[in-house]
């Protein structure tokens, strides 16, 4: 009787412990599962460079990097055979882009257009997370300013102009989502200001609603496209809305982006209020952009 008896009780202590076990593996578990939950990730690269293709994205440079940009436009396709179909008129900008944090990014460049050079800081507002406090969204604020260079006094008409009169501003909030690993969206609400107009009708004042987007092909290839429409308005009468299409290359170090646009200018001053190109007209101009970074300061 003792010996069943000590059976018994060694019996119901091994079955106790094993629940008990079995209760803390389950518990164990279930904080996991809610650590993960809790745990935040910041979605990062919604676009692949800082720029879309005309269009600035939300991205920024990271702390400590230097990214060089070679833009390049040629002219219109329909140009003809004279003009080697656009070929021989050909734009360029060159840029610099240093992130002075992983949120503040300065930019400087300088384009044959208008002999053009412009200046921008951008910074980012909010990142896009997924988790605890997750946030939908990527908000990125940008302003900018240009100033043209070119000698008005050598032009048909009109004449030398003041350096205030030279001056445009560009204000930007850029507003966008990874919706998957494979596809991005931007939308793009954009103030131009610009201290003098030819016209008597024209406005120092163009609204603008951009929207931008990025569809994955591959591990190395992008499809990428960004419109600007203008609000109604004398400049949206007499002007077009700017689109721009391009196939992002990605290798190794930089960017490599082959495009199609209907303007030939690559600052925002030049393409939302003055682009003149009718795309499905045969106004396209060919171009490229790339974009090198180089590390500055490490270990950051």
């Amino acid at each position: 009787m003792q010996l069943f008896t000590r059976f018994a009780l060694a019996g119901l202590a091994s079955l106790t412990f094993g629940a008990a076990h079995a209760q803390t593996d389950l518990l164990a578990d279930l904080e996991k599962q809610t650590a993960d939950t809790a745990r935040r990730e910041v979605v990062t690269a919604t676009f692949k460079g800082t720029r879309i293709v005309n269009a600035h994205s939300v991205e920024t440079a990271g702390n400590g990097t230097l990214i060089f940009l070679i833009q390049h436009r040629f002219g219109a396709l329909n140009s003809g055979a004279y003009e080697f179909f656009g070929l021989d008129g050909a734009a360029l900008r060159l840029g610099f882009e240093y992130g002075f944090s992983n949120r503040l990014t300065l930019g400087v460049g300088r384009s044959s257009t208008g002999k053009t050079f412009d200046g921008f800081a951008k910074y980012r507002a909010l990142q896009q997370s997924t988790g605890a406090r997750a946030m939908p969204v990527s908000l990125t604020l940008l302003v900018g300013t240009a100033i043209t260079t070119v000698k008005f006094g050598m032009a048909p008409v009109g004449g030398e102009r003041s350096t205030a009169s030279r001056v445009s501003y560009t204000y930007q909030a850029l507003l966008a989502r990874k919706f998957s690993p494979g596809f991005s969206a931007q939308l793009m609400p954009t103030l131009i200001h610009r201290n003098f107009v030819e016209q008597p009708t024209g406005q120092n004042d163009v609204y603008a609603l951009g929207a931008g987007l990025r569809q994955k092909l591959s591990k190395r290839l992008a499809l990428t496209a960004d419109y600007f429409y203008l609000l109604p308005g004398n400049t949206a009468d007499t002007y077009r809305n700017a689109l721009g299409l391009g196939l992002d290359i990605e290798t190794g170090g930089h960017v490599f982006q082959l495009l199609f646009s209907n303007t030939q200018a690559m600052i925002e001053p030049q393409f939302v209020p003055q682009t003149t190109g009718q795309f499905f007209s045969g106004d396209v101009y060919f171009g490229f952009t790339v974009a090198r970074n180089f590390t500055v300061k490490s270990g950051l």
